[in-house]
């Protein structure tokens, strides 16, 4: 058998092409990274189910994700401004990618420390659960806001108020029309440039209220909410952008939740 004979004196051009072009792709791979969210929604039924997962929470759960590298879990409660909300706790762990995502389940269940600090929830008897159920969403962050913001109020958690917005679409065409609207035609970016401190803008991926988008801004207290929303409803951006036909009917349905963060969230 006869081998190929490569001229040489032309490899070193070549394999500099070649690593020139990979540079280039993971570029613009990076430049086109987004945040990836989970939000679980723990359901309960008493005090004392909310009691214990506080403490896994805190005690248990974020720092091993912590020790994992995930950073800024934020954890939050309905608050007294809803209406006819049940007791849950929200948690929103925010990922580099998919595949940290993917990963993690089996990155906890090597955690000796996590499995022993958590042992009241990990273990806990059929009969006596630390939650009713479990509700997960999972989400990918704009192309407008590829990463996730952590806020900066200053006032006690009890008094900030965190709105979280869902807009469900009709179709599945009229809803990518309304991430256009937030993404691409600056919708999202209002929000940013009028201070409302925004957590994360996300395309709903997997839920159960799909088509939808979801997004997360706070507010120091209840005073600064309704400042914020009276700014934006003028906001000539917004004026303008609101009667562009293109995006009529592009919200069936919009859910709105006020929370609070706990003494320990991350965000």
């Amino acid at each position: 058998m006869k081998y190929r004979k490569y001229n040489t004196t032309q490899s070193p051009k070549i394999i500099g092409v070649f690593l020139l072009s990979f540079l280039l792709i993971s570029m613009i791979s990076i430049g086109q990274s987004r945040d990836i969210y989970q939000i679980k929604v723990y359901n309960l039924e008493s005090d004392q189910q909310e009691q214990r997962m506080d403490k896994f929470l805190k005690g248990a759960f974020i720092p091993a994700l912590n020790r994992a590298g995930i950073k800024n879990v934020g954890v939050l409660k309905p608050n007294a401004m809803n209406e006819n909300v049940s007791k849950q706790i929200y948690v929103l762990i925010p990922f580099k990618s998919i595949n940290q995502f993917e990963k993690i389940e089996g990155v906890l269940l090597k955690d000796k420390t996590y499995q022993a600090d958590g042992s009241d929830y990990i273990d806990a008897a059929h009969d006596n659960p630390p939650y009713v159920r479990i509700e997960s969403i999972l989400l990918r962050a704009f192309t407008s806001m590829a990463h996730y913001g952590v806020p900066t109020h200053s006032t006690p958690a009890s008094e900030q108020v965190y709105e979280l917005r869902s807009y469900q679409g009709a179709t599945e065409k009229l809803y990518q029309k309304k991430v256009e609207m937030f993404s691409d035609a600056g919708e999202s970016q209002i929000f940013v440039d009028l201070g409302f401190q925004p957590v994360f803008f996300g395309e709903v991926i997997s839920g159960a209220t799909m088509p939808n988008l979801m997004y997360l801004t706070t507010f120091k207290n209840k005073k600064s909410q309704d400042e914020h929303w009276d700014a934006f409803r003028t906001a000539p951006a917004w004026l303008k952008l609101k009667v562009d036909k293109q995006y009529d009917n592009t919200v069936s349905k919009n859910v709105k939740l006020y929370l609070q963060p706990t003494d320990y969230s991350g965000l």
